[in-house]
């Protein structure tokens, strides 16, 4: 009730947005003194330009970092009052501690524009984020218009990703990442998903309002590591295809009818071998019709286990992340 009223006494009289950037921060002790002056300087430059109200300000959220991110984020805080954070009991993963900045924020602000700790995502374009604000867009995705700092692996694999969430009907934006604007009115919307599985690519497009989309050209990371190897890429794009899409569950179906008339063409053509050819029966096709059937077979199971571990998470209703300390 307090930041309700806070949020309703700093905006009379202004027309200017208040808005939040909403940072989640994992181990980032080597980018965080960077980050956070270049984001102050632009978070400034954007009030002095009346752009954004004077109460703006930039959250940090500490996704259960085992570095001293957490203290620099509370230092931060002491030296200057746009700076806040929140710090996450554990490590929950980037869109967890994403969703609870963005639900931490949501009676703050009017506007949040989430970013990567990194400053890969370029900061520049902030102004033309709240320029589609103000033009009446409720969700602004910020889309990268080439990849020249991606290894030749990561273009490929990206493209193979999006054309393949595209092809199992999931609607999401190509380039675009966690680069965005919300507007309070869909950060609101955005809280009526109840779903533990998160997948904030697909839910931003799926709330519905009107939108539009900034391009900008993604930089080299400052410093420190990736926080997304191979291995977390691939557990992110299962992820984002069984919760929007029931199509790889159709296509099984589909593929078991396909090798059901398969078989049955073999069986006419072995009946016929029978009856007016003679056959030596093989031994090397027997083996390999096994080993095929049986790796379609464990490679359904696989799929179901997928969406049935969904569902069993769905229904315990655990929290999506417990925050432990803020500023």
């Amino acid at each position: 009730m307090y930041a309700i009223n806070e949020y309703r006494d700093r905006k009379r009289g202004s027309g200017s947005p208040v808005c939040y950037l909403v940072v989640p921060c994992y181990n980032e002790e080597e980018v965080l003194p960077e980050t956070s002056g270049r984001l102050l300087r632009k978070l400034n430059s954007m009030i002095l330009a009346e752009m954004i109200h004077p109460n703006s300000k930039i959250l940090f959220v500490d996704d259960g970092s085992k570095d001293e991110t957490w203290s620099m984020i509370q230092d931060l805080s002491e030296i200057d009052d746009r700076f806040s954070g929140i710090k996450l009991a554990r490590n929950r993963g980037h869109q967890n501690a994403l969703y609870a900045g963005l639900m931490y924020v949501i009676e703050r602000c009017d506007i949040s524009i989430s970013m990567d700790a990194d400053l890969q995502d370029d900061i520049e374009v902030l102004d033309d984020f709240v320029a589609k604000y103000k033009e009446g867009c409720q969700v602004v995705f910020g889309v990268r218009d080439d990849r020249k700092t991606d290894t030749q692996f990561k273009k490929q694999s990206a493209g193979m990703f999006y054309r393949l969430m595209k092809f199992l009907g999931t609607d999401v934006i190509a380039n675009h990442a966690d680069y965005r604007l919300l507007s309070r009115k869909a950060l609101i919307a955005l809280s009526q998903y109840p779903e533990v599985n998160l997948f904030l690519r697909g839910l931003a497009t799926d709330i519905g309002f009107k939108t539009g989309i900034v391009y900008y050209s993604r930089g080299e990371r400052f410093a420190g590591e990736s926080k997304y190897p191979l291995k977390k890429m691939l557990s992110f794009a299962i992820d984002g295809i069984t919760s929007f899409s029931v199509k790889p569950l159709r296509m099984m179906m589909v593929g078991g009818l396909l090798i059901a008339l398969i078989s049955l063409l073999g069986l006419i053509y072995a009946l016929a071998s029978f009856f007016f050819w003679y056959t030596v029966s093989g031994w090397t096709t027997t083996i390999l019709s096994i080993w095929f059937l049986g790796g379609i077979q464990v490679s359904c199971l696989g799929i179901i286990g997928e969406y049935v571990g969904k569902t069993y998470f769905e229904t315990k209703r655990r929290p999506k992340y417990i925050i432990e300390e803020e500023t």
